[in-house]
Parts: structure tokens; sequence; C-alpha cells
């Protein structure tokens, strides 16, 4: 794992994420065993020195008393010498405690957030179609603020009290060790009560993570589908529908809160009884002649220092109930098992040959796609997949990528059947020209060189020209490192679809997907990326799903699918030729018809 330098380290061979709260967070302590180690120390050794201090205090008051007659001759310096030097060896521990927290709490959260996220992109597709992008963005953040949260009040509010409690057990036991056993019983009775009460009240906490993690992802919903709401003059609607949601989360957040309140309350009644009687019995033993007026101040001090850390503590242990209930609720959403699975088996690729034998798909909860289908691609055949909607011919790219598995059946490239090697290894292999190119939030020469991260400057600028849209970026006032807003807000739909084909042509992969790669085109553009294409596909296995079939008109191979069947495969002129469903979905093109064919018969 990373060191204390808050720089992420990722891993190839990281072992799975814990999906239990405590175990979680142990995993990133056991990951920095000598940070967190140092940190305790520090933390015990000022803790401990805090409490010697109320001991070098009685010492001097004791010392002061038997000089009453004779002040000169107090032996008041050395009881004073290690008052002093007690609290400046304390505030030295303290500060290398901070010093040593920030760096290992801000790693271990930047390693936190950097394992989740990566364990987030593990999950297939149809996860992400189950849950809102924008909820979680929002659990990882808010889980990393909740781990941080929970080291630093182990570290501030929850081992000081506990060390100051043994502390003065320890000292009180100098005093009279019916005191200390006294102070034990009533502390462990008091730690019994509080935490049952935080565990029953877990529930609360989670359910307002939950709510919490909704509104953020209704947020983001909104926020992304902005157009929408102005042209459909929603805004009203949608302020009240998100004013419904955070009242939800309003009333989930005032359940939790007043659970806490109810918490404290509880903890001041316990100990302000048990002060004030350690405190009596302290003045009842002087008044005895039991103990000096040194034991007096020094039960005093130790009873108002556990009175008050306790109360640190009883917030700290509430605290931490309620930031595990919102981690338990992240985990359980995030770090499920993925639902596939990955190996280290390389893909080794030499041609291209591509065999979907006998394949079974169907989405959950839904009808089947795809029973018992054969397909055999030969490399460096184009082969162009046409289809009415719902045939199956994004499921067909989708699954040949790995983006789902097949239920039965098996997927061969070159021989290797793509479950048994990794995921990125058979990705590496593939480049897709998306239907609707994403862009992220950077500059140009980034959004191309995403399809080759080592790719130099000159080799992008290749790309681009090769994509034929040099000439627009060089226009931009930044040209290459122009930043294209988010998800490429400040380019066109056309201009976005050249750069996603710019980027297919710097990875320069042996397989080639094209899915709409031109339907973001006007036709001036499609005919210079139709142009681009054609050498693209150069010596490669294609496959392209496309409704414009004037793009398909140069391939090998048609494959018409209906509902999850090939029912027509052969050269583009030779189906025409035979008058079937290709046929008639070229001449109702040719026509200028919109509407799609039925079966042919």
């Amino acid at each position: 794992m990373n060191q204390a330098t808050g720089l992420p380290q990722v891993q190839a061979d990281e072992l799975p994420l814990p999906s239990r709260p405590v175990a979680f967070l142990w995993h990133y302590i056991c990951a920095r065993p000598w940070h967190f180690g140092g940190l305790l120390a520090l933390i015990i050794g000022a803790a401990s020195c805090a409490v010697a201090v109320q001991y070098g205090m009685k010492l001097l008051v004791d010392a002061m008393a038997q000089g009453t007659a004779d002040r000169a001759s107090a032996n008041v310096w050395w009881p004073l010498g290690l008052f002093i030097g007690l609290i400046v060896t304390e505030n030295v521990f303290w500060r290398l405690g901070g010093w040593l927290g920030c760096r290992t709490v801000v790693a271990s959260v930047v390693d936190i957030r950097v394992d989740l996220f990566k364990h987030l992109t593990g999950h297939p597709m149809r996860y992400f179609t189950e849950h809102f992008a924008g909820s979680l963005g929002n659990r990882i953040s808010a889980l990393g603020a909740a781990a941080g949260s929970i080291y630093g009040g182990l570290a501030w509010k929850i081992v000081p009290p506990i060390v100051d409690f043994l502390g003065a057990v320890v000292v009180l036991f100098t005093v009279g060790w019916q005191m200390a056993v006294a102070l034990i019983v009533f502390v462990a009775i008091v730690a019994a009560l509080i935490t049952g009460f935080g565990i029953r009240g877990r529930a609360k906490h989670q359910r307002f993570a939950a709510q919490s993690a909704r509104v953020g992802g209704e947020l983001v919903d909104a926020v992304s589908n902005v157009w929408t709401i102005k042209a459909f003059s929603a805004r009203d609607r949608e302020a009240e529908r998100l004013a419904h949601e955070i009242g939800y989360e309003a009333r989930a957040q005032r359940r939790s809160w007043m659970y806490l309140e109810k918490a404290r309350v509880m903890h001041d009644i316990c100990l302000s009884v048990m002060a004030g009687g350690m405190l009596i019995w302290a003045i009842q033993l002087w008044i005895g002649g039991s103990v000096t007026a040194g034991d007096v101040v020094l039960v005093s001090a130790l009873t108002f220092r556990i009175l008050h850390g306790s109360r640190d503590l009883a917030l700290a242990l509430v605290d931490a109930t309620q930031q595990l209930g919102a981690i338990d609720d992240t985990l359980r959403i995030i770090v499920q098992p993925h639902g596939l699975e990955d190996t280290d088996t390389q893909l080794m690729l030499a041609e291209g040959d591509i065999t979907f034998e006998r394949i079974r798909f169907a989405y959950p909860g839904r009808g089947v796609v795809f029973e018992d289908l054969d397909l055999h691609i030969p490399a460096g055949q184009k082969v162009g997949v046409v289809g009415s909607s719902g045939a199956g011919k994004s499921t067909l790219i989708n699954l040949l990528q790995r983006l789902d598995d097949v239920q039965s059946g098996r997927i061969l490239v070159d021989g290797q059947d793509i479950r048994s090697v990794s995921q990125d290894s058979l990705r590496e292999k593939i480049a897709v020209v998306p239907q609707e190119t994403a862009l992220f939030n950077r500059s140009i020469r980034e959004n191309i060189r995403y399809g080759r991260p080592d790719a130099s400057d000159e080799e992008v600028v290749e790309a681009a020209r090769s994509a034929f849209c040099d000439g627009f970026i060089r226009e931009l006032p930044q040209g290459y490192d122009t930043l294209v807003g988010e998800r490429g807000v400040m380019l066109s739909g056309g201009q976005r679809q050249r750069l996603g084909i710019a980027r297919a042509f710097l990875k320069d992969a042996p397989i080639l997907i094209l899915d709409e790669a031109t339907s973001a085109l006007d036709t001036q553009s499609e005919a210079e990326i139709q142009a681009a294409l054609n050498n693209l596909v150069h010596n490669r296995t294609v496959v392209a799903v496309a409704h414009r079939l004037s793009t398909l008109s140069s391939f090998d191979r048609i494959i018409v699918l209906r509902d999850g069947r090939i029912v027509e495969d052969g050269p583009p002129q030779e189906l025409r030729s035979r008058g079937g469903e290709f046929d008639a979905l070229w001449r109702m093109q040719a026509e200028g018809f919109t509407q799609e064919p039925g079966p042919a018969v």
C-alpha cells in the first residue's frame, strides 16, 4: 500500500476488500502498522503524561501543606519541576501525534477512496444501470470522510479517555483501593448503558446515510438533465420533487440526531452523579484524616478529567456508531462481489478470430436475448450487424467486450474463451467507436490519448488528422489543450464523434467495434469520416452495428438479426439480390421511409 505521503498506489494483485465496517477499517490500519502503531504510542504517552500531571499537582500541594510553618524550608521545587516537565512532555507528544496522525489518516483515506473506485469500476455494466451515478460517487466520498472521522476520533477522542481512566485507577489505588474499585464498577456500568443504547440506534443512522446518498444521486441526476428540465418548463416540478426527497432525508437526520442527544443526556446524568459522589467521598476521608489535601486535589482533578474525557468518549463512540452505520450502508452497495470473475491470464491475440459458440444470454428479469446463437467471424473480416431495435445488436457487441457474461455457451477470441483471460487484456485488443462518444472534462489532447496513454504528442496529432478533426481543434482558443467541458459539452456531437474515432486510430487494436460510428455526423462529415474509417478498418477484424446501411456497403459480410436470431448472413450485394429483410431495409432507406419493415415473407 501507500506510504504516508497521501499518494494513491494501485496494485494489480490486491486482496478483496472486506465487506464489514470494522474489518474494512482494520484492513487499512494493517496496511500501515508502523504509522498507526507510532500514533497510538504517542497518544498513549501524551494521555499518560496528562494523568501524571495530576499526581505531580498532588505532590506539589502536599509539599506546600507540609511547609505551612516554615515556608522557606518547604521542598516544593522538585514537585514543581516534575509538574512542569510532565506538561512539556505531554505537549510534545500531542504535537508529534498530530503530525503523524495527519499524514497517516489522510493517506489512508486516499487509499480507501482509490480502492473503492477501482472495485466499483470492476462491476458489470448492468450494475451501473441499477444505481445512480451521483449516488455512487457521493457514497465513496462520504465513506472516505467517515473513515477519516473514525480514525481521528479513535486517536483524539477514544484512546485518551481510556488511558485517563486506566491511569486514574492506578493513581487512585495510592489513595484508597475502595475508591479505585468503585470507579471501575461505575464506569463499566455507564459504558455498557451507552454502548447498548448506541447499538440500538444504528438502524436510524443507516437510514439517514442511505437517504442522504439517494438525495445526492437525485441532485446529480437533475443537474445532468438540466436541459430537459428547461425544455419542459419543469423547474418548479423538479424543485418540488427534490424538496420531497430532502424532506425524507431531514426526517431521518432528525431521528438520528435526537437519538444522539438522548445518549448524551443519559451520559451527563450518570457522570455527574459519579463526579459528585467521588468528591464527597474524598472530602469525608480528608475530614477523618485518612487522606491529605493533595489527595483531595488529586481525586477532584482526576474525577473532573474523567468526567470531561468520558463525555468526549461517549460522544465519539456514538458518532463512531453513526459513521459505522454509514460505512456499512455504502459497503453493502459498492463492495459486492463482482458479477464477472476475473483472472490474471493474458489474452494471447495473434489474428483476431472471433467465435460465438451456442451462446445463451438473458438480462435479469427480462426475456431471453440469445438462445443457442452460433457465429464465426474469421480474422480480418469486416462484418456489419443490422436489424430492428431490440434485435440484440448492442448486446452482441457488449458480450464480445465481456461487459456481461453469457449464461451458457462461450465466446472465443483466437480460440481462447474470453472468460478465461483478464478483462483488461481482452479490451486492450479491442478499439470501440460508440454511438455517443463520452469525453472527460479534460483537454482534447488527454481525451484522444486515452486510447493509448503512452502515445507521444506527434502520434496524438496524427490520429486527429486521420479522423479529420485536426482542423477544428487548431481553430479552438487553446488548440489541443482546450478543455472540452463535462462529457464534452463544449463540442458539437459530430466533433465529439471525430475525437472518438481519433482514439480508435491511436489505440491501433486488432479488433475494431463500430457502434453507429457515423450517426451523429452531417452528410459532409460522414463522407470524410467514412473515408477515415475505410483506412481504419484495413487489416483488422471489424464488427460494425449500423442503421445507416450505406456505411456497410464495402463490408465483406452482413448479419441480419431478428429477436436474437441470425435470419440472414452473407455479402451485402448477395443479400440485396435475395429480396429479404436486408433488401427491404435498404430499399426503405433509399426511398426515404423512416419506419422499420416487418419480417420478410
